[in-house]
């Protein structure tokens, strides 16, 4: 499921620009493909008004809901009540705590009841006092064994085919590609390269406060029960300023968390693009905007209407959804 690596060799950019829209299978031949190809040659063809250097080629996406599946809830949620599960036993203090209470019971709607707070709360008693590096084993293990509950797939098989051939088809063409996230940082991190072709320093997320310490002495990483920052909504052009250093000049996203994403995006000069990913297919996946409480699609749906930004239809416009379908 590994996305190829970037193209080195800058004048073959506009050769393999060509050959790879032929082999973007996945999508449909509307108008959100065709502005997606049209936007990137406009800016990586020399001569053109529009060419952009390859060092200025920066491309962010979402995570949850734009690369692969959110629901019915965040995948880094599951992963947090497994480990709650696993570490309840040498922590019965949490039954004294109604959000952990909640987690270790299975209980969904109590812990949901909690909000961002609640969750944001279990994940930090879920992930503290763990290395980087004992904390990045036990994220592979799940990713490689865990399934949806609903689909019986891995979670890392329901990422989305349409989006693979887009981080390919970029990287082609020369753009350095960048997961923005309101998920955790060093829960992507482990398996990002593996799955979307993004290396570990290309992932920006939400982080808890780490600090270095000596065990056995070695040095290490420890992961602490304490937030340091969330990669959301206002956060995400904090994480890209503070990380990348550059504007990007295309954004994908679903979500009005991703909305100031995509707002800092096109606000800088030159041709930019913001790309909606639309969740219409009940059928192969979930049908959601307004109202869902996860991956809520409303103040940037306006937006994205009234500044005629890019809105894939993910019925209409994706072949299949996921690489096995």
């Amino acid at each position: 499921m590994a996305c190829s690596q970037p193209q080195e060799d800058p004048t073959t950019v506009n050769v393999v620009a060509e050959e790879t829209v032929v082999h973007l299978p996945s999508w449909s031949d509307n108008t959100a493909k065709e502005s997606i190809v049209q936007f990137v040659k406009a800016v990586t063809t020399e001569g053109s008004a529009d060419f952009v250097p390859i060092g200025d080629r920066i491309a962010v996406f979402d995570n949850d809901g734009c690369l692969w599946t959110e629901k019915p809830y965040y995948f880094q949620l599951q992963f947090a009540l497994d480990c709650a599960k696993e570490l309840s036993p040498s922590h019965p203090e949490w039954m004294d705590i109604p959000v952990m209470k909640a987690a270790v019971e299975g209980d969904f709607p109590t812990l949901l009841s909690f909000g961002e707070k609640g969750i944001l709360e279990l994940v930090m008693r879920t992930h503290s006092e763990l290395t980087g590096e004992a904390f990045s084993e036990k994220v592979v293990a799940w990713i490689d064994t865990a399934k949806h509950p609903q689909t019986g797939l891995k979670y890392n098989e329901m990422v989305f085919q349409p989006m693979l051939e887009v981080l390919d088809y970029l990287r082609a063409n020369n753009f350095k590609t960048f997961i923005v996230s309101g998920g955790g940082i060093d829960f992507m991190r482990p398996w990002a390269e593996e799955v979307y072709g993004i290396p570990a320093e290309q992932v920006i997320g939400s982080s808890v406060k780490a600090v270095f310490e000596l065990r056995d002495g070695k040095g290490v990483i420890v992961k602490k029960a304490d937030l340091d920052f969330i990669d959301d909504k206002e956060g995400k052009p904090v994480g890209i300023y503070q990380h990348i250093g550059k504007r990007p000049i295309i954004a994908f996203g679903n979500s009005d968390g991703d909305l100031p994403m995509m707002q800092y995006t096109t606000s800088g000069e030159g041709k930019r693009m913001a790309v909606y990913v639309h969740h219409t297919d009940s059928i192969r996946e979930y049908a959601y905007d307004r109202t869902s409480s996860i991956g809520r699609l409303d103040k940037g749906w306006d937006e994205a209407i009234a500044k005629n930004w890019v809105i894939i239809d993910m019925a209409k416009d994706w072949n299949k959804i996921y690489p096995a379908q």
